[in-house]
């Protein structure tokens, strides 16, 4: 028997999972050049900082469960990075609003984003695969 046992992620409480994730996006980065700096508050909307080895590139990263936006995050310069699957993606939440916004892919009928400046898709959609592609990591 080993000494190290795979924990099973549902077994995680919220924290414990956030812990989780964090390393899980970490490692991934690191195979992309970035050391990835957690902090113990949001600052400036991130929850942690992603430095490239170039020494220029500094990414502000707010780590979530699922693809979001979040009119808190507008005009910050926030990355946003979410597991799906095998998958990390680190995307430009701004990039992301305007494309959604230029494409009219938010709708006038979603009272989350239009009145609450929130919207998540659990699962995304096609449209949403298409334009993280260049943000899979």
């Amino acid at each position: 028997m080993s000494q190290f046992e795979p924990i099973p992620y549902t077994d995680l409480n919220s924290r414990q999972k956030e812990n989780y994730n964090f390393h899980k996006v970490a490692a991934r980065m690191a195979d992309y050049g970035f050391n990835c700096l957690r902090l113990t508050d949001d600052w400036q909307g991130a929850d942690f900082i992603a430095c490239h080895i170039d020494g220029e590139t500094f990414l502000r990263v707010q780590l979530k469960g699922r693809l979001v936006i979040d009119r808190k995050y507008r005009g910050k310069g926030i990355h946003i990075a979410f597991i799906l699957g095998d998958a990390v993606y680190v995307y430009d939440h701004d990039k992301l609003v305007g494309h959604l916004e230029t494409n009219n892919l938010i709708g006038d009928a979603s009272v989350t984003w239009h009145e609450n400046g929130l919207r998540s898709w659990p699962s995304p959609p096609s449209w949403a695969i298409n334009f993280l592609e260049e943000y899979m990591i």
